[in-house]
């Protein structure tokens, strides 16, 4: 049976392919993106090399119409929507930690004393290292909720983001043109001091203290968390990209005027000031940032 040039026209279209394909006729692989033949009939492709049958358009009589321009009848192929950075909850890890130690403790004495389980957990506290992850989960909650405000004005946050492989986490991490900030929220007792020891006969140190409280570890937390998130930005391709490590010192004993500083290349200082920080001019685009900001919440996911 003979196809006219409208039944053709029916039955195959030339057209861009959303997704890719194998043609029917030769079984070479189309891109998606190519212009093809589909042939509505079968639902399959045939490359444009290919010889046409009795459903392609190339077996049709020749036709008087005017031929639509490819360029009209092309179909365009949809953009992939962006992927969404889930920013995490401030906070979520130690707050688990606590309900968790909490609810192990309820139970054991509970167990133990049957009957009087519930007055002695009436009239006793929890130990201090049960109680001490719920204060650090409200420190960072409210570090977050200061944090968030910044939003608009380019900066953009990931919250209590979990280091792959081990049970650390890391508090906060906001991308900015500055760069990327890693944040350690401390909600301690006490003034921030720097502390300096040593010097024209004995090898300098710097020590962190807050209060009474020698807190040197700290920076040497904070270098391990700065290390990995550089390490995962060089893997990513943004070798260039800075990367700063802060201790934030959530309702401490700070002095009216002055009071921040850095250690061995950690900023030490409270909320506002880390505010100032994080909105600084710095070298990295909009576009930048925003790349940046999803290549560490795929390294660092939320916990």
């Amino acid at each position: 049976m003979t196809t006219t040039p409208d039944e053709a026209a029916a039955l195959s279209k030339v057209m861009r392919l959303r997704y890719a394909g194998t043609c029917e006729a030769c079984g070479a692989a189309i891109d998606a993106g190519t212009r093809a033949t589909y042939i509505r009939v079968s639902k399959t492709v045939r490359c444009l090399q290919c010889p046409g049958d009795a459903a392609a358009p190339a077996e049709a009589a020749p036709s008087t119409a005017p031929v639509e321009p490819l360029e009209t009848i092309a179909e365009p192929v949809p953009a992939s929507e962006p992927e969404v950075v889930e920013a995490g909850t401030a906070g979520s890890s130690a707050r688990r930690e606590y309900e968790r130690r909490s609810a192990k403790r309820e139970a054991r004495i509970r167990e133990k004393h049957p009957r009087l389980g519930g007055l002695i957990l009436a009239i006793t506290d929890e130990p201090q290292s049960t109680t001490a992850w719920a204060r650090g989960a409200r420190g960072e909650e409210l570090l977050a909720a200061g944090l968030d405000r910044l939003a608009g004005r380019g900066v953009h946050l990931l919250h209590d983001r979990r280091i792959p492989r081990t049970r650390a986490n890391i508090d906060h991490v906001a991308v900015a043109s500055s760069g990327v900030h890693v944040i350690d929220a401390k909600r301690y007792k006490g003034r921030p001091s720097l502390r300096v020891e040593g010097g024209l006969f004995r090898p300098r140190v710097e020590k962190l203290v807050v209060g009474s409280r020698e807190c040197t570890r700290l920076v040497e937390g904070m270098h391990k968390q700065t290390g990995l998130v550089r390490a995962a930005l060089d893997g990513a391709g943004y070798a260039d990209v800075p990367v700063h490590g802060a201790l934030c010192f959530v309702e401490a004993d700070w002095p009216l005027f002055g009071g921040s500083f850095v250690i061995d290349g950690v900023a030490v200082l409270w909320p506002k000031k880390l505010g100032e920080r994080l909105v600084a001019p710095g070298a990295l685009t909009e576009h930048d940032v925003d790349a940046v900001h999803r290549a560490l919440a795929r390294a660092f996911p939320a916990a």
